[in-house]
């Protein structure tokens, strides 16, 4: 490229490559890439002018270059649909495009076998971190059936794969949509509904437990604020704010995921040693675990983030029965998202479900022993819903999903966890009331566990 003046094809044993010296008439330049052998497919590509705006005049040249073999891009087995192509720009490394560079793939046909769905992806090969293919700042339309148009905001190593994909219908995002948002309206307004009611009603901040429901509101109300800004950052030019909105999402689930094992931590305390919990800076040093152990995940990602590929921004998220996708604001990279955020999940929802069915086992435990009423009263039952809110065991629904194909599980999971900041405004305002009754020991008892002493006593 260095050596190049004019525009010239050359052509080696593996692979074909184009030198062409730039002149910038417009705002994209069409160059059709070369063939490796007379049976390859016409590649053609858009060079966007935008890329040499700040380049020397000398260097204003672009490289196109054909592989003849996919061999080694293909080390983990990767369907590649389409000829491997690297465009690049003299001595420069070419990201961020506001004009994205396109190519026009011709690519292979498949036949679908499976009950699996894929579509075509276009991805690009990830040179400098972990030599795998990645979507990132790429979007994928299908112009026919065996052309598959890409257009990227980077200059690298481009090709089309098959990739499979759990698919959302677009009938049923749109239905979900409508609930996660209004549900998350109403968890948000009532969690800090429940703050409010905590900072001005002097009977709220009577008892410890409902300084841990109001924290686990406070994350609640974080969590779906930040979740409502979502798709509207995604498409917001200024990718800081995407970034922001994402680790805000992230660590505002972490947190509502730590004070929901805080809640049953503290309920197992009470109904282990009923009385006596009392512990030197109780509630500070909850806080600390509440708000700091997902502050110190997040904070370690985004210090790892500046040495590598980032972890958050803009993904895309495929509609079935179309090539339609919707960008939001989440984790980029798998392995961060599933690595930390399943593990960290499973690890409190097995927690918090052995504590509740313990407590629930305690409470029907004491009820058989009280001969006065045969039948389970409606306080025990909705003592055990309000756990179930609490604990947050609802969550574990996802366990039960098979992908987003199950859409009763996905509704009901939906409609469930946005209603979460409602329910916890309710266990706080019945605790708030003017007229209960305080026992010297309020301040290290918690609403279940005044139901487990009235049992005890009876």
């Amino acid at each position: 490229m260095e050596k190049t003046n004019y525009s010239t094809d050359y052509n080696f044993e593996g692979f074909a490559l184009i030198v062409v010296v730039m002149n910038l008439p417009n705002s994209l330049v069409p160059i059709t890439a070369p063939k490796v052998s007379n049976k390859a497919p016409k590649i053609q590509t858009f060079i966007p002018v935008e890329a040499f705006q700040n380049v020397p005049e000398a260097k204003q040249k672009v490289a196109i270059l054909i592989y003849d073999s996919i061999q080694q891009f293909n080390k983990k087995n990767y369907s590649i649909m389409s000829t491997v192509i690297r465009v690049e720009v003299i001595g420069c490394d070419i990201v961020n495009l506001t004009n994205p560079l396109i190519i026009h793939f011709p690519v292979n046909n498949y036949t679908n076998h499976s009950t699996k769905s894929y579509i075509y992806s276009c991805q690009y090969y990830d040179e400098q971190g972990s030599n795998t293919w990645k979507p990132d700042g790429c979007n994928t339309t299908q112009i026919s059936d065996d052309v598959v148009k890409c257009s990227c905001d980077h200059m690298t190593l481009f090709a089309v794969l098959l990739v499979e994909v759990i698919n959302i219908d677009g009938q049923h995002w749109e239905i979900l949509s409508y609930i996660s948002y209004v549900g998350c309206g109403l968890s948000a307004v009532f969690s800090a509904s429940s703050v409010l009611l905590f900072i001005f009603n002097r009977n709220a901040k009577a008892e410890v437990s409902n300084s841990i429901h109001v924290s686990l509101s406070g994350a609640l109300f974080l969590l779906n604020l930040s979740f409502m800004f979502s798709e509207w950052a995604a498409t917001m030019t200024v990718k800081e704010v995407c970034v922001f909105i994402a680790v805000t999402i992230h660590y505002s689930l972490l947190c509502s995921l730590t004070w929901m094992a805080i809640e049953a931590v503290h309920l197992y305390l009470l109904l282990a040693r009923v009385f006596n919990i009392y512990i030197k800076y109780y509630m500070v040093k909850l806080s600390l675990i509440g708000w700091g152990v997902p502050a110190v995940l997040v904070g370690s990602l985004l210090s790892v983030q500046q040495l590598t590929d980032p972890f958050y921004g803009a993904i895309n998220v495929t509609l079935s029965n179309s090539n339609a996708t919707n960008p939001v604001c989440w984790i980029t990279e798998p392995l961060i998202l599933y690595g930390v955020n399943l593990t960290y999940f499973t690890i409190v929802f097995l927690f918090n479900t052995i504590v509740l069915i313990t407590v629930s086992r305690h409470i029907f435990k004491l009820k058989k022993l009280d001969n006065k009423h045969k039948k389970i009263p409606a306080k025990d039952a909705s003592t055990v819903l309000g756990l179930m809110c609490l604990l947050g065991t609802s969550w574990g629904l996802v366990f039960l999903g098979s992908g987003y194909t199950s859409y009763p599980i996905l509704y009901v999971f939906c409609i469930s966890n946005t209603m979460q900041g409602f329910s916890i405004f309710l266990w706080v305002c019945w605790k708030a009331r003017p007229d209960k009754q305080k026992e010297a020991h309020s301040k290290s008892v918690s609403t279940v566990d005044t139901f487990i002493i009235e049992k005890q006593k009876e």
